[in-house]
């Protein structure tokens, strides 16, 4: 009976072994895990989390019984150190070997550490996991000074919680804007505003050249000479990929474990999902890697299909969100900062849409407290249905009646 293993226990991996059970594959799955919680999923570490820590918010794939009702043998708190493609061995840390004859990669991603002198100090703190997110919560009161390295999503919404909770909140960044890898200007620029009109100090085209100071009472000290004293310090400046597992077993790699439309890597018995992997997006027509709860979910399930005998394709319409200051940020496709602009609603309330257009087509669009609207223009970009500026900018032209011309009369 063929026997899956999964490694990586987050959100990928209890989907992937959640969607095999869910199209009927009754064989032996084992789940490895280097936590020691049940999959869970992570956007709420830098939101729910951090915003109310006396009832912190953990969404777990499933609860602690339904994996022992389907039989999943786990292996939480172990780290796979060896892949043996020829054996179709598994070896643990404690050096446990397990067989496998389909394999799941959903290794995910881990954060950027801080290349500089003191980048180890106990007071920095990225998020990731669970622990992370309780670490941080204590100081996320009214009598901290927290420092925020890097203005990506991650970063601001901590900076966000933290300003929610009275706390005195530094932020800083060397690019010229926030969130520049996931937005356009349009956008950082107004999130760069409302960063600064709920108090957050923020610092763009920053540079940290050393930390130090005592384990309590950490000195961020900048290039051009400023010291900053901080109660704790955000550092959230970018993943990488978990690929090392990978690329010693000599799978191919290449800023990710790169996967084809059905999420099977370069051996056909190993599938990888989510964060960790490269892959073709037919609809797109480029490879890439997201990062994104939506891709962690859905090409795990892909794979589990596969797997269970369900020929199944992966191509969907990138999808991400963020939640700062009460405000939901929803963006679908891939945002640039070369195509042509059109807003519906006003921004600068935060009420609206931004979308971007290459020629006569949508290729991105975000969303600012207007999800109904956000999901029928991911529909727009996924049929690749003509529009004009006009009817993307006037609030009367219905986007659901333009979605709809994707159906056949």
């Amino acid at each position: 009976m063929t026997h899956v293993v999964v490694i990586g226990a987050g959100q990928a991996g209890g989907r992937a072994i959640e969607a095999l059970r869910g199209n009927g594959f009754t064989g032996p799955i084992t789940l490895i895990g280097a936590e020691t919680h049940l999959p869970y999923e992570r956007p709420p570490l830098s939101k729910e989390m951090l915003l109310d820590p006396a009832s912190p918010k953990i969404d777990w794939v499933r609860p602690a019984a339904w994996y022992a009702e389907h039989n999943i043998t786990l292996k939480l708190g172990q780290t796979a150190t060896k892949l043996d493609r020829g054996t179709k061995t598994i070896t643990l840390q404690d050096s446990t070997t397990i067989s496998y004859d389909k394999l799941i990669l959903a290794t995910g991603t881990t954060p950027r550490k801080l290349a500089i002198p003191g980048g180890d100090h106990p007071r920095c703190i990225c998020i990731r996991t669970l622990e992370d997110s309780e670490k941080l919560r204590p100081f996320m009161a009214q009598d901290s000074h927290i420092v925020v390295i890097g203005a990506g999503f991650i970063g601001l919404e901590a900076a966000a919680a933290a300003r929610s909770h009275g706390a005195a909140v530094t932020v800083l960044e060397m690019a010229p804007r926030p969130m520049g890898r996931g937005v356009p200007a349009t956008i950082g620029e107004l999130y760069a505003q409302l960063h600064r009109n709920k108090g957050v100090d923020l610092r763009l085209n920053t540079q940290i050249s050393h930390i130090d100071g005592p384990d309590t009472e950490p000195q961020i000290h900048l290039a051009d000479g400023t010291t900053l004293t901080a109660t704790a310090i955000v550092v959230g400046i970018g993943v990488l990929p978990e690929q090392d597992l990978a690329t010693q077993a000599g799978l191919e790699t290449n800023n990710g474990i790169v996967v084809n439309t059905h999420a099977q890597t370069s051996d056909p018995d190993i599938y990888a999902a989510g964060d960790v992997t490269r892959h073709p997006n037919p609809l797109l027509g480029c490879d890439l890697r997201l990062e994104s709860w939506q891709n962690a979910q859905n090409q795990a399930i892909a794979a589990a299909k596969n797997i269970a005998g369900i020929p199944t394709t992966y191509a969907e319409i990138p999808w991400f969100w963020s939640d700062q200051y009460g405000i939901n940020m929803q963006i679908t496709g891939l945002p640039s900062d070369t195509a042509t602009e059109v807003t519906r609603g006003d921004l600068s309330t935060f009420q609206g849409l931004l979308f971007q257009l290459t020629g006569a087509k949508l290729t991105a669009a975000i969303g600012l407290n207007s999800p109904r609207d956000l999901r029928f223009a991911k529909n727009i970009i996924q049929a690749q249905i003509d529009v004009t500026p006009d009817e993307l900018a006037n609030p009367a032209v219905k986007l659901q009646d333009i979605a709809k011309r994707a159906r056949p009369a």
